[in-house]
């Protein structure tokens, strides 16, 4: 299905769509407060990074973004799976793990989600279909096309949700994976999280294109769309369409969000506010800001008041700094652990662990 998927939402009100008008007040509250601790825990991460000593590697912070994960995560039910990028706190925290192992993580700790052998890159919680976190452009997509196969495989009513960068898609990977997930009817929704720029290049620089970046699906005869990222129920709208294509017809989707991150590439990028102006960074923190607009349009609806608003934003906060002290008392990996989780087969013992050799037995 070339060209855009679903030009019959085209100038429709969102909020209307089957999908959103079925959300209690409720729901629309818990997507807040999910947006609202993405929020709070980001900052507190890069709090702890800039203190020496705290943190290890990078730090890829999700601020601006939280309406993606959020609004997407909203819809997935028992046998939808997800896999994402490095900049992956937001979809970690979006599925239901804690503050705590993640935070933990950062801090390279045995408390945390990967035992502290992962770090910020390499969230994972297989108990909740989430399969991180991964540190190589792209390479999570071939993942997510494999993620999508499998639930084929066993016939299970789900898709694969695998996000990526707009800095990925010019990854030989990724179009291996969309080729793939054309010709075998796989499905899996690819999902562009555009934030404007790869690293430090603005996309006119890096990609060429005709209209968008999702418009190459259409060399692979697969559908695609457009989202704006800041509005919740435009996710969830056009994501539901195109998640319900992939469980029920087994057909792909590509999805481009248009988003926006208020920081560097990671915390180590020092030209943030050089490739891009200050103004720039604002006007969207001012205007465009997912979660000023979510929390406005609860408000407006008489779902929310300001004063439970501001008890999220309160809990939110209080989870977050106790999470760095979880993380600081949480004891560090041993030395004998550190051939741990390296092969499942040994780890378990199994009838394939006790053929062949293993690089660590040499």
């Amino acid at each position: 299905m070339p060209g855009p998927a679903d030009t019959k939402f085209a100038n429709l009100d969102f909020a209307s769509s089957p999908i959103n008008s079925s959300l209690t007040p409720e729901e629309k509250i818990g997507i807040y407060r999910d947006m609202v601790r993405i929020r709070r825990f980001e900052h507190q991460a890069l709090a702890q990074y800039q203190k020496p000593g705290k943190m290890g590697g990078f730090l890829h912070l999700y601020n601006g973004q939280e309406s993606v994960a959020v609004g997407t995560v909203s819809l997935c039910g028992e046998h939808d799976h997800l896999i994402t990028a490095y900049r992956n706190h937001g979809h970690a925290l979006a599925v239901g793990m804690s503050m705590d192992e993640c935070m933990a993580e950062l801090f390279g700790k045995a408390g945390g989600c990967s035992k502290g052998k992962g770090g910020s890159m390499h969230f994972f919680a297989p108990d909740k279909n989430y399969w991180g976190g991964h540190g190589i452009v792209a390479g999570q997509t071939p993942l997510g096309l494999g993620l999508g196969f499998g639930l084929k495989y066993k016939d299970l009513p789900g898709c694969a949700l695998t996000f990526l960068g707009d800095g990925a898609i010019n990854q030989g990977a990724f179009h291996e994976s969309l080729n793939l997930a054309a010709l075998f009817e796989i499905p899996v929704v690819f999902i562009i999280e555009n934030n404007g720029y790869s690293m430090g290049t603005s996309q006119r620089r890096s990609s060429a294109y005709r209209e968008c970046l999702a418009q190459r699906a259409e060399a692979y005869d697969m559908a695609w769309d457009l989202v704006n990222g800041e509005d919740v129920y435009e996710v969830r709208a056009k994501t539901h369409i195109a998640m319900e294509r992939a469980r029920k017809e087994r057909q792909p989707t590509l999805l481009e969000v248009d988003t926006y991150r208020y920081y560097g590439h990671s915390v180590a990028d020092a030209n943030a506010q050089k490739y891009r102006t200050p103004e720039e960074i604002e006007r969207y923190k001012t205007n465009h800001d997912p979660l000023i607009l979510w929390k406005q349009l609860l408000l407006n609806e008489g779902v929310m008041t300001e004063e439970a608003a501001k008890g999220i934003e309160d809990a939110a906060k209080d989870e977050a700094k106790q999470s760095v002290a979880f993380a600081e008392a949480s004891p560090a990996p041993t030395v004998e652990s550190i051939m741990d989780d390296v092969y499942w087969e040994t780890d378990n013992n199994t009838e394939a662990s006790k053929i062949g050799r293993h690089f660590f037995n040499d």
